[in-house]
This record gives structure tokens, C-alpha cells and sequence, in this order.
């Protein structure tokens, strides 16, 4: 799935991204370790990785959009 940064914190490794359809998800420190990313900038466009009902997905992996 692909979203777009929206938000990132480098002291806490967290952050949101916001999905297509324009909704905010937020993602933790897991999630971004788990990608391998050493920062996000907002605007960029990354892949996701989601678990969970759709109405409340979690997100797993945040890593950048490589075409």
C-alpha cells in the first residue's frame, strides 16, 4: 500500500502518514525501525505495510516508494 509522510517525530520515531483517500494513520517506532529508515520527510511518498481492521489499520513497515 502507498500513503504519504505527513508527519514524523526523529525523537520518538513515530509519525502519520496520510493514506490516498486523504485519511491520517498513524505509525510508531517499530514500524519505522522495521524499514530501515534513518528519516522521513513530509511529502515523501512511502510503501506501508497494514494489519488490522480496515477501519482501524496498524501500520507494520514504513519504507520508501521505490518504483
Amino acid at each position: 500500500m502507498q500513503a504519504t509522510a505527513y508527519t514524523y517525530d526523529p525523537g520518538t520515531r513515530s509519525g502519520q502518514v496520510l493514506l490516498d483517500d486523504g485519511t491520517p494513520v498513524p505509525f510508531d517506532a517499530p514500524a519505522f525501525d522495521a524499514g530501515g529508515l534513518r528519516l522521513l520527510r513530509p511529502g515523501q511518498r512511502v510503501r506501508i505495510e497494514v494489519e488490522g481492521p480496515k477501519d482501524r489499520p496498524r501500520i507494520t513497515l514504513v519504507t520508501l516508494q521505490t518504483f
